[in-house]
Formats: C-alpha cells, sequence, structure tokens
C-alpha cells in the first residue's frame, strides 16, 4: 500500500499551504493556510484551497499537524472545521495560542482538540502516522520541521525554514537531529522552494538590529513602522530599540494586537508594561519620544497603515517629519499595493525607508545554500520541492539533482496530483478535486465562480437594469423601466433607452401569441418563464449590437398575481379579451413555486 501525499495547496503560488497525507484509509493533514486575493477578486477578503476532497473523506481524517503559526498556514483551518470534523490539532505552543483565538471568534472551538509540543515530541496521528517536531528557524518564534514515519518508510516535511545560526531568541535550528535521521535513512523530503531562485545563504535575523537601530537614530520626529504582525523577532527587536532610542509604543491593528499579547504571556517577547501608551495620548507627547508600530506592511485595504495613507483613520494623520519603516518587502502580487502606499506617504510629507538596499528586512525561507544544506543533511531518496511558484519548483528541483537526487527521483506536482511513494518508487496518480474557494468581505459565504464573474463584470463594464410589468391582455402595464449604472455607452443614454423601450414593444408583440393561451370561463394560461426568457434574449441581442462592452443584464418582469404559470406543451394564440382585472403585480421568481416551473429570472450577462 503507497504512501499519498496530495497537496491541495501551496503549489504553483504563495499561500494557503495544505497537504494531505494519506495511508491504509486514514488521513493526517499538514496545515491548512489561507492566501490573500488578487485585485481582480472584487469582494474576496480571503483565498482558501477547495477542500472537497476532504468533505468527500471526512470520515477518514484522523488528525492535523501544524508546523508554524503563520497565516498562510493556519488561516483556512477555522473555515475548514465549519465542514470538517478534525479529532485533534498538534502544534507549537505559538501557533496554538493564536489559532485558539481564531477558533472562538469563528465559533468551532468545540470542533477539535487542541495540543500543543516540543521539540523532539513525537505524536501519532491514526495507526499510520508518527510524527516528531524538528525545532527550525523562521520568521515566527517556534516554528518547526517534522520527521513523519510511516509503513512506507521515513518522510522529513521542512515546513518553511531557513538556517538561522545567530536566532534571536536563541532557539537554534536542531541540526544533529535531521542528520540522525538522514543517517538513517530519510524516504523523500518535502521541501520549502520560496527562495529557490536566490544564491547564497538567507541572513541572519539577527543582521537587521543595527539597520533598524541607524534609521530610529536618525529620526527626529514620530517613528511610524509597519512590519509582518506574526514576525515576533522582528518585533521584539522593534520594542528593544524603542526602549533603547526612549520611545513609548503605541500598536495599531487587531492583528498586531493580538500577536504581542500572546507572545508576551509566552516569554517570546519581553518588555516592560509602561512601554506601551494608547493611541489617544500619543497626541499629547513629543514627536520624538513616539513609535507606532503599525499593520500594513503589505498594502492591504483594511490595514492601519492604508487607511493612513489614504486619510482615513480617526486617531492618527501623517504630517511633516514623520518617518515611515517599512520593515517588510512585498510578497509577489502585493508589489502595486505597497508602491501606491508609500507615494502616499510621501505625497502627506513622510520620509519613507524602504527596499531590499536598507537592510531592514530578511526572509524567513532559505535560499540556494539552506537549501543544498536541507539535502545535504536527510540525503533524501526522493525529493518534492513545495511552497512556491512553477519556477521556484523547478529551481529547487536543479538544486536537488546538483546534491545528486536522480532527476527521475523528483517530482514536480500541482496542487490537487496524488503523489504516490513506496520504499523503491515514486510517481503521480490521479488527481482530486482541487482549486480555489472565495469568502467574501463579510467572512459569512463562499464566492462561486458565477458570482466572481459576475463582479468582474460589473466592475469592467457596468450593470443595465430593465424591469417590466405586463398585463393579461399582453400589454405593458406600465413604460419600461431601464437604469443603467458604469455603462459607457456609445449614443446618448436616453436614445439608448428608448431603443431599449422599441425592442420590448417588438419583442413582446411577437412573442405574446407564443405563450398565451384562452382557458374555460375567460382564464388565461401564460407561460410567464418562456416570455420573459425571449424578451431578455431580445434586449441582450440589442445590446450587444450597440456596443462593445459587456454590461451585466438584469431582467425583471412582472405579471399580474391572478395569472396562471404553467408551461404549454405547444405554442397557442392568446385570448383576444379577457374580463379579469389585472391583480398587484408579482415577479415571475416569486410565481413559480415548482422546480418544474421556476424559470430563472435574476440577473444574465449579455453575451
Amino acid at each position: 500500500m503507497p504512501l499519498r501525499i496530495i497537496p491541495l495547496g501551496g503549489l504553483h503560488e504563495i499561500g494557503k499551504n495544505t497537504c494531505v497525507f494519506e495511508m491504509n484509509d486514514e488521513i493526517m493533514l499538514v496545515d491548512a493556510g489561507l492566501a490573500f486575493p488578487s485585485t481582480e477578486m472584487h469582494g474576496v477578503n480571503i483565498v482558501l484551497p477547495d477542500v472537497t476532497y476532504l468533505r468527500q473523506n471526512r470520515h477518514r481524517i484522523k488528525g492535523m499537524i501544524v508546523t508554524h503559526g503563520h497565516e498562510d498556514h493556519i488561516g483556512g483551518i477555522p473555515f475548514h472545521l465549519k465542514q470538517l470534523d478534525i479529532p485533534v490539532i498538534y502544534g507549537p505552543r505559538l501557533a496554538m495560542a493564536l489559532l485558539q483565538g481564531k477558533l472562538d471568534e469563528a465559533g468551532v472551538a468545540d470542533r477539535t482538540e487542541l495540543r500543543t509540543v516540543g521539540p523532539r515530541d513525537i505524536v501519532r496521528i491514526g495507526n499510520n502516522f508518527f510524527v516528531e517536531f524538528i525545532r527550525n528557524t523562521h520568521s515566527i518564534a517556534d516554528s518547526f520541521s517534522l520527521a513523519i514515519n510511516t509503513p512506507a518508510g521515513l518522510v522529513i516535511f521542512t515546513g518553511d525554514f531557513k538556517f538561522d545560526h545567530t536566532p534571536v531568541d536563541g532557539e537554534a535550528f536542531d541540526l544533529h537531529r535531521l542528520a540522525e535521521h538522514g543517517e538513517k535513512g530519510v524516504l523523500c523530503l518535502v521541501s520549502d522552494s520560496t527562495n529557490s531562485e536566490i544564491p547564497g545563504f538567507t541572513p541572519s535575523e539577527r543582521s537587521v538590529f543595527p539597520n533598524l537601530d541607524r534609521v530610529f537614530s536618525q529620526a527626529s520626529g514620530r517613528l511610524i513602522v509597519t512590519t509582518f504582525a506574526s514576525s515576533v523577532h522582528r518585533v521584539n527587536m522593534i520594542l528593544q530599540l524603542a526602549k533603547k532610542h526612549g520611545r513609548v509604543v503605541s500598536v495599531l491593528g487587531r492583528s498586531m494586537l493580538n500577536v504581542i499579547a500572546h507572545a508576551r504571556n509566552l516569554g517570546y517577547i519581553k518588555c516592560d508594561d509602561d512601554l506601551f501608551v494608547p493611541m489617544h495620548m500619543v497626541r499629547q507627547m513629543p514627536d520624538e519620544n513616539i513609535l507606532i508600530l503599525t499593520t500594513g506592511s503589505q498594502g492591504e485595504p483594511m490595514a492601519a497603515l492604508t487607511r493612513i495613507a489614504n486619510g482615513e483613520h480617526r486617531q492618527l494623520e501623517i504630517r511633516e517629519g514623520d518617518t515611515v519603516v517599512f520593515s517588510a518587502n512585498p510578497i509577489p502580487g502585493n508589489t502595486i499595493a505597497v508602491v501606491q502606499t508609500i507615494d502616499k506617504l510621501m505625497a502627506m510629507g513622510a520620509k519613507v525607508v524602504y527596499g531590499r538596499d536598507k537592510g531592514i528586512h530578511v526572509s524567513g525561507h532559505g535560499c540556494q545554500e539552506d537549501q543544498k544544506l536541507m539535502l545535504a543533511l536527510t540525503r533524501p531518496k526522493f525529493f518534492v520541492p513545495v511552497h512556491g511558484e512553477h519556477r521556484m519548483l523547478v529551481k529547487h528541483s536543479e538544486t536537488a539533482q546538483s546534491m545528486g537526487v536522480p532527476k527521475e527521483n523528483i517530482v514536480i506536482i500541482q496542487n490537487g496530483d496524488v503523489i504516490e511513494l513506496t520504499p523503491d518508487a515514486i510517481g503521480v496518480g490521479d488527481k482530486v478535486p482541487s482549486g480555489i474557494e472565495l469568502v467574501d468581505a463579510s467572512r459569512g459565504g463562499v464566492v462561486g465562480g458565477e458570482v466572481l464573474k459576475e463582479r468582474q463584470q460589473i466592475a469592467g463594464d457596468g450593470v443595465i437594469t430593465v424591469a417590466v410589468a405586463i398585463g393579461l391582455d399582453g400589454k405593458f402595464l406600465a413604460k419600461p423601466e431601464i437604469h443603467l449604472s458604469g455603462v459607457v455607452l456609445p449614443i446618448e443614454r436616453s436614445l439608448f433607452q428608448k431603443r431599449v423601450r422599441e425592442t420590448l414593444d417588438k419583442g413582446l408583440e411577437a412573442r405574446w401569441p407564443e405563450y398565451a393561451r384562452s382557458l374555460e370561463k375567460g382564464e388565461v394560461d401564460i407561460d410567464w418563464a418562456g416570455l420573459k426568457h425571449h424578451l431578455e434574449r431580445d434586449v441582450q441581442r440589442m445590446v450587444r449590437g450597440e456596443m462593445q462592452g459587456r454590461p451585466m443584464l438584469v431582467f425583471m418582469l412582472q405579471a399580474p398575481e391572478t395569472a396562471s404559470v404553467k408551461r404549454s406543451s405547444s405554442p397557442v394564440p392568446a385570448a383576444s379579451n379577457t374580463s379579469s382585472a389585472p391583480a398587484a403585480p408579482k415577479t415571475v421568481a416569486e410565481e413559480a413555486s415548482t422546480p418544474a416551473k421556476r424559470r430563472r429570472s435574476t440577473a444574465k450577462v449579455a453575451s
């Protein structure tokens, strides 16, 4: 029976790292992260991996392992727990503390049990997985690589890592344990590829300290510093430097406040309570004694620094003499948002310190020499590069080949591909469902593909709304209403509306005999859904002929309440007259109450 490894996220992309390990009908999950939306994902707040496969196999899930507390590794767990039962989740103290708050907020804390682990702890998931936690170094405290023992052999899952030989917290990478596993024999290495294109070693986190110290010493006014909230070591250094330079600290941003609170409780951040002051007291203090620590290093629309740059923050405004420090580099996809934020801050009079040349940020991911060291220590038989875009995976595989791993023992896969691993072979089997699930800004619902397409349509070409009310005599009860939002027209708006009404007049005259017929006792049987469909299509064709864009068309037809909504088997002539007085209009969607009778009466794209 082969070991099956199925990444559902984190391949050919940055973020939403989620991996399935499957053996003898048991499933173990490793991490469940999220990603942030691209600019065309209108109204989307969070991007998650498609977990259809897990929903289909929920009864086989025995537990989850968390490597560390970054959002792209734990952010998806509260959402998944709403549809999956995960009996137990093991992970480091800081990650579990952050996760507990997320589960409480989402109301799913009772759907699982959180258990903390320490270095070299071994836990069992089901009957097939024995997982050892190996301390590594990363940009967040309390981070682990994994040694996963299975009936097929030992798999080393690196998680996110770099080899930091002078870690800020003194928690060194457990190279000895990696080497021991390498000596005994590693069947497969599954390794982080984020910085595989960059030569050399990734610098130590400690190298940032003197550069930040220099920037702080040169700032004469208020200091506003932004970094990743989860970069606990960086935040700790910033707080130490604030004290050194005689500045009190005010914290902006919910995620920053949460991480600092948990890190202080666990001892990863050590500082006195009197270092912090609430934001409302900042106005009363000299500028040279203030440091504001904030979220927004990636230009996130709702982050504190972005709102400050847009002049929308109710507590803080930029003024001449402020120094804003970006102690972070843009992750792929965020560069434009970050640059726009920097431009706005500069236009307001702030001095902005940013860029790789300033030495105020280092990555938490290993570069090529780090990756070579990992390969040298573990000496794997098979190799799978993960966590990165396609070019990064390819480059990492080339590095592995240079370290002696045969090309035929390396697989580059996509999300949803199934790796089948035995003691003697590695291959790619059938694919499972994969893709993305989009959560809207309310975090209350999943944005389907059709909804996203409609939002993109509205954002690109606008929307046309047409409302008509038709009586039992086949005449309009009132002049059709045509409204346009965000639509660029090649002709005058009034002329366009006139042509839509003419199209409706002609369409109703032509279509009415097809969808109305006389019944006994002077009643009329009208297929309102069929009539609506054809009138809507007539307008779509007219719009397509008048303009190059493809605006969304929302077509609403109101019919008398006394009308029968019954599909006729064949077109028949309508009654020429009737004594029935029209009742209050009702939309076709409201009137059609059974699936067989119902015809969609909401938005249609004019295509």
